[in-house]
């Protein structure tokens, strides 16, 4: 996959109405855990909580998605497997988060996701309340995204792909 195609998609990715969905979902379960408590209960915390959430995904997307699978020469794309038993599906869609496409064509850790969110996790340091900026924070950020990850590669496999246009 060309570099300009992968930064197409990163950006495609953040805008994607499925993406909305999986960040509505991730800021829903840390407003009912009370993941960072210094943006308050209520609607408005949910709201600071979806508006990070969202930070968290782009700046993930941007650096999982185009940066590092450039420079790695990994393929950022979510191939579906469509078919089989499902076991065999929600393996696969499990295992997308921790192996990738090398742009060789060969299955390799997938380095990109992972530095990508734990990048990401580092950048949310920045816009998180002052009381939820630490080493473990940071970690217990990049849990919620592999954790949302894999949500979402099931909630794709499963359910969205015909929503999707696939490139």
């Amino acid at each position: 996959m060309p570099v300009n195609q992968k930064y197409k998609l990163a950006f495609r990715a953040i805008i994607d109405p499925p993406q909305f969905l999986i960040v509505a979902g991730t800021a829903g379960a840390e407003q009912y855990e009370g993941t960072y408590p210094g943006y308050g209960p209520g609607i408005e915390g949910y709201g600071k909580r979806f508006g990070a959430a969202l930070a968290d995904s782009a700046t993930a997307r941007i650096i999982g998605s185009g940066i590092l699978p450039s420079v790695l020469h990994q393929d950022p794309r979510y191939f579906y497997q469509g078919s089989g038993s499902i076991a065999s599906r929600t393996f696969h869609a499990v295992s997308f988060t921790f192996v990738a496409r090398g742009d060789n064509g060969k299955p390799q850790p997938n380095y990109s996701h992972l530095l990508g969110s734990l990048a990401s996790a580092g950048i949310a340091n920045l816009y998180h309340p002052a009381s939820s900026r630490s080493a473990g924070v940071t970690f217990q950020t990049f849990g919620i995204d592999v954790a949302g990850n894999i949500v979402g590669n099931v909630f794709r496999e499963f359910l969205l792909r015909h929503l999707e246009r696939i490139p």
